[in-house]
């Protein structure tokens, strides 16, 4: 033993000790570079299992959209009349949805194969790690059961798409039969539109013989009326209308009746009163009583307009005709100012033309 150790205290050299610092480097660069496998192993499983999440998440997403168009096209329903053409528009979203659902699909499959090849790659880095060889097996179940999820999911939007295809499918045939009752309710309307035009062209002429019956009557009562009311240059006859001057009737800018005119309408309600009574009753005729003044502004305080004066007028006769014995129910009064007038012109006799009261027998 001493010769020994003076063998090496005298000159020897011992190397046991570098070599033991050698194997011990070497033993912690192999433990460094295992550790460093094992990061990039966890990093690359995060980046599958985050881009499935989102995928899913797209997935789910369309779903929803699937489901709230496919609600839509169902409550369109009851409205299929009036939105035909929504409803094929419709129709062409909810294909152009189904086919962006089927290529978002075949993403997610190509995504999958991405991330079952990635998860090989995986297990070749996990057979260079012993240590974390259970851990990363935990890791590679949980992401086979969330494929797994991944997939139920695909089938369930399949099967989604199918009933949308069924659906539409009945929905076609519902249209099919409501054009039919549309046609059906076509030729109805066209055999009621054959009834109508039957039935106004009788009214018209019912309504015709009415108007002949009225104009007889018209035709007589004017010819009364002529007789009693003589032959004065202020009353006279101009087609279907009597026609009185305001001058026979009123005081300039007034609308009180004077006494001249009171007689002259008394005449005239005698006449009215007796050829009424011949009228029968299925004639629903009225007296109308129309006010016209003359063009020049009026400057009189209680009307303030020509408007207003000749419906002023007009009012007061037919209240004189009430008062001595005429209907009020066959009584209207009209204003028309000076906006209709018998002669254009800007001259005393156009003016006096136009002031007038004039009465028309018509029907109601």
């Amino acid at each position: 033993m001493r010769s020994a150790r003076r063998r090496v205290g005298d000159g020897g050299t011992d190397n046991s000790w570098p070599g033991f610092v050698d194997a011990l480097s070497t033993l912690l660069m192999v433990i460094i570079f295992l550790l460093s496998m094992f990061v990039l192993a966890q990093f690359f499983l995060g980046q599958a299992l985050s881009g499935r999440d989102e995928a899913i998440a797209d997935l789910r997403g369309q779903l929803g959209e699937l489901g709230d168009l496919l609600k839509m096209e169902r409550s369109t329903n009851a409205e299929l009349r009036d939105n035909m053409g929504a409803l094929t528009a419709s129709l062409a979203a909810a294909s152009g949805e189904r086919d962006t659902l089927q290529r978002q699909l075949a993403e997610t499959r190509d995504a999958l194969d991405a991330s079952a090849a990635r998860v090989l790659e995986l297990e070749d880095l996990q057979a260079e790690t012993a240590a974390s060889l259970r851990d990363v097996r935990r890791r590679y179940t949980i992401a086979g059961a969330a494929l797994g999820e991944e997939r139920a999911l695909s089938e369930k939007a399949q099967a989604e798409a199918s009933q949308l295809r069924t659906d539409l499918a009945a929905l076609r045939q519902q249209l099919t039969r409501l054009e039919a009752a549309l046609d059906a309710s076509e030729e109805r309307d066209r055999r009621n539109q054959a009834v109508i035009v039957d039935l106004g062209r009788r009214l018209n002429t019912a309504l015709a013989s009415k108007v002949e019956e009225l104009a007889g009557y018209r035709s007589e009562f004017f010819g009364r009326l002529k007789e009693v009311l003589s032959n004065r240059a202020e009353i006279r006859i101009e087609g279907d209308r009597f026609v009185f001057a305001s001058e026979l009737l009123f005081s300039s800018a007034s609308a009180e009746l004077n006494a001249e005119g009171r007689a002259e309408l008394r005449k005239f309600a005698s006449s009215l009163i007796t050829i009424s009574a011949e009228i029968p009753a299925e004639l629903n005729w009225i007296l109308r009583v129309d006010g016209h003044t003359d063009n020049r502004p009026i400057s009189n305080a209680p009307y303030e307009s020509n408007w207003e004066l000749s419906a002023a007028r007009a009012i007061s006769v037919v209240k004189f005709l009430v008062s001595v014995g005429v209907p009020s129910e066959r009584l209207a009064a009209t204003g028309f100012g000076e906006f209709q007038p018998l002669d254009p012109a800007n001259n005393s006799f156009a003016w006096a033309r136009n002031r007038r009261i004039e009465m028309r027998l018509t029907q109601r």
